[in-house]
């Protein structure tokens, strides 16, 4: 998928030229999972695949949204009638930039927009986010807001796309996914800081060093509106609640043992020592990235999956056969990725053994009766930008 083809669907739909072709990357986060919701650290970065939205302004209050993904067929939505649940699909994250907008005081007349994009659906690698993105640096540029020409601006527009989001689409994330795909830089991965909103370059390149990042989508899809991930989010809420602290990052990583004592419920506590330990994971991970320390940070990527597996129960039996796998196959390092659920794994392996793990995997998928995964290398990308 690329702008070309963005704008040439956008001329047959629509009858004339967009005014210009925007892009955002999908993102994978390193490690620091489940943190963000809780004022923690994490450790994305960019994908090289990202979303493509062709853009010309209206100036009678509709949107007019197409998606290859969707078949090509048009949408149509007033901006008065956008509001929470309304309206549903692809488009509550197409529209609900444009309600963020306009709750931020600045006013959008309408648009039309095409949507194409390689950004691996329902994979956990925040293809809702790269569409958000897409369509904010669209609206940034064509509204003249020029959000996205400073460092501040971006972090303002990655939340007003993490309240589209949240409010419209109805998707409780935190906003780390969205800050991935506006404030990354090629080469590095993002270190997020959820409690200030601060950002700090890391770089990763693992290529210099005969490595590479291996992405593995189970096909178990993967979705962030059936409760689960919304319960796991209230669960930490509560704990921090009764710990008498805003967020659990507020707990330290010596202070654990003495927090989960005052938990009654073993539930939270495990949902707690995994939040707790993963940020620290992170710091450590960052650490080890600024030494060259690979070997280290493959073991924290495992510590990291066996963590979101048994304290926080949001792996499942495709993400575990990816990780025991590519360790099985001499991988420094496998964890799965995203919220969960499904989704997708990652693995730190040899830049010569990919195939190798690759067809390993496959072959474990088969073997286990499960659908064939898709595996693919992957290098830290940039964030949105305008393409044409």
């Amino acid at each position: 998928m690329t702008a070309t083809e963005a704008a040439r669907t956008f001329r047959e739909l629509f009858g004339q030229e967009p005014s210009g072709v925007w892009s955002a990357p999908g993102r994978v986060n390193l490690i620091g999972e489940h943190t963000d919701y809780n004022g923690g650290l994490a450790l994305p970065i960019a994908l090289p695949q990202r979303t493509y939205a062709a853009m010309r302004l209206r100036d009678d209050g509709l949107l007019r949204m197409s998606s290859a993904h969707a078949g090509d067929a048009v949408s149509e939505v007033s901006l008065s009638d956008v509001r929470p649940g309304h309206p549903t699909g692809w488009t509550a994250y197409v529209a609900g930039v444009a309600w963020a907008l306009e709750q931020a005081g600045h006013r959008v007349p309408g648009a039309d927009i095409v949507v194409v994009s390689d950004v691996p659906v329902g994979a956990g690698l925040s293809s809702s986010a790269a569409l958000e993105c897409s369509v904010m640096a669209a609206f940034d540029r064509l509204l003249h807001i020029g959000m996205l020409g400073q460092p501040a601006g971006r972090a303002r527009a990655a939340h007003l796309c993490q309240l589209a989001e949240n409010d419209i689409a109805g998707a409780p994330t935190g906003g780390m996914d969205q800050a991935a795909s506006l404030r990354t830089t090629r080469s590095h991965a993002l270190l997020l800081d959820s409690r200030s909103g601060a950002v700090r370059q890391v770089p990763f390149e693992p290529e210099r060093h005969g490595l590479a990042l291996l992405v593995v989508d189970t096909r178990a899809e993967h979705a962030l509106v059936d409760g689960q991930y919304a319960e796991r989010r209230a669960t930490c809420e509560h704990a921090a609640e009764a710990l008498g602290v805003a967020t659990l990052r507020e707990v330290p990583m010596d202070g654990l043992d003495e927090a989960l004592d005052r938990l009654d419920d073993e539930r939270a506590r495990a949902r707690v020592r995994h939040v707790v330990t993963e940020i620290e994971r992170v710091v450590r991970c960052v650490a080890a990235l600024e030494d060259d320390d690979f070997d280290t940070v493959g073991e924290l990527f495992t510590e990291s999956h066996a963590s979101l597996r048994d304290d926080y129960e949001v792996s499942c039996v495709e993400l575990d056969l990816v990780v025991d796998t590519a360790l099985g196959c001499g991988a420094l390092g496998a964890r799965m990725t995203g919220a969960g659920f499904g989704g997708s794994a990652i693995a730190l392996v040899r830049a010569d053994e990919i195939e190798t793990v690759s067809a390993s995997v496959e072959r474990a998928f088969a073997d286990s009766g499960l659908k064939a995964p898709a595996s693919f290398a992957v290098t830290a990308g940039g964030p949105a930008a305008r393409d044409l």
